[in-house]
């Protein structure tokens, strides 16, 4: 099937992506999307005024986000569009692409922004009263760090679920490794020529502002804090788990960052697009969730299903990008569906540039729908999981390129 809702060409962007406690660490994130919304729109002359409808997603709470939404399109001049605030941890850019796209295809909006902020640097600690314990004492979490160590309905860190999913199918290290090394090497390609893949959807270089955004603090050439490996010294590292395959190398890093496209019905998306020739149809969603325990293994029924609806089988996919929090997310991706391994994640993944969770899907959409607008056109999918053993995925298709 083909939704209503299209993404006007060009109308979409991505902020580079910052390791934790790095250039973006001291930025609310809500405010910080909201200043980069206003500065992207002015640049694509997007006009505030088109907006009748916007969905944000985060998975980190700042302070003032109980404002959620109409926050942010207030503070980006946007004040007239309002609409909901939704959290699915790394499944959120999706989550909130489709929730846009419901919109328009029930005809409630007509243009909608689709944004997504987070940042896992600096993040909150948060009390909660509990009259019943002892005395009066409350409990408390580190939202960050606490949610990444403990799931709390298996009280299992998250890196045991690769582990889980790397013992029932016989992934090891070393066949981890070699993915690293393959999705570095594709990374390398999006930054060559002076970052050119990059600055088809970011403003590079990036003036980061400073908290109350009356100067530029730092200005940063691209995504910061990428590591760079190499067999020899992936070698020479040990599983994080003891008597485990995942290495620190074979999985991605905290981050920060904003990401946001804009969906439109066919007639406003044409006015809006910077190429009216090119045209990017959304031809299915999915959504799965794994055994407990076991999120890599989501993706791949997500993705099935995002096939499914679009009526397409995965050998018609021109391009596949997939969210990699560990790169044996990838090999038991390419061993259950036939994909080549080689050519899934073509200009890079999270697992290269990090994971900043909600816009982390976002911008891989967005780079999905750069890799086929630049091979001319064809179909694509993504698909990622997110905590919770859960996972969404999108089938796309971009014409007249």
């Amino acid at each position: 099937m083909a939704y209503k809702a299209e993404i006007p060409y060009g109308c979409y962007w991505s902020t580079p992506f910052a390791r934790w406690q790095g250039a973006f660490a001291n930025l609310n994130s809500v405010e910080f999307a909201a200043h980069v919304v206003k500065k992207e729109l002015a640049k694509r002359s997007i006009p505030a005024k088109v907006f009748d409808h916007g969905v944000l997603g985060f998975s980190v709470p700042q302070k003032h986000s109980f404002y959620g939404l109409p926050w942010l399109t207030g503070m980006a001049g946007i004040g007239q569009a309002g609409g909901p605030t939704l959290m699915q941890a790394c499944a959120t850019g999706v989550r909130v692409l489709l929730a846009g796209t419901q919109e328009i295809e029930c005809g409630l909006a007509s243009v909608a922004l689709s944004v997504t902020c987070d940042r896992t640097s600096n993040g909150p600690h948060l009390y909660y009263p509990n009259p019943r314990g002892p005395g009066g004492t409350g409990v408390h979490e580190d939202w960050v760090m606490d949610n990444f160590g403990c799931d709390p309905l298996g009280g299992h860190a998250m890196v045991t679920t690769a582990e889980n999913v790397a013992k029932k199918h016989g992934i090891g290290t070393a066949e981890q490794h070699e993915v690293v090394l393959r999705r570095e090497a594709q990374y390398r390609e999006a930054i060559a020529n002076d970052f050119a893949f990059h600055k088809r959807f970011m403003t590079l270089p990036f003036e980061v502002p400073d908290p109350a955004y009356r100067k530029t603090a730092v200005t940063i050439a691209g995504d910061e804090g990428i590591n760079y490996s190499t067999a020899e010294g992936l070698t020479k590292l040990k599983p994080v788990v003891q008597g485990g395959t995942v290495t620190y190398g074979a999985q991605t890093h905290p981050a920060d960052g904003n990401a946001a496209i804009v969906l439109a019905t066919p007639e406003r998306a044409k006015e809006l697009s910077r190429d009216p020739k090119i045209r990017i149809r959304l031809l299915g969603f999915g959504q799965s969730r794994a055994a407990l325990a076991y999120m890599p293994e989501a993706p791949i029924p997500a993705a099935q299903q995002a096939l499914a609806q679009a009526g397409l089988s995965i050998e018609r996919m021109d391009a596949i990008k997939t969210h990699n929090p560990f790169a044996l997310n990838d090999v038991l991706f390419s061993r259950t569906t036939g994909v080549d391994i080689e050519r899934m994640n073509n200009y890079g993944c999270s697992l290269v540039w990090g994971h900043p969770q909600a816009p982390m899907g976002t911008r891989a959409v967005i780079e999905l729908i750069e890799e086929l607008a630049q091979r001319g056109g064809g179909r694509g999918l993504f698909t990622g999981c997110a905590a919770g053993d859960t996972a969404m995925a999108v089938v796309l298709e971009v014409t007249g390129a």
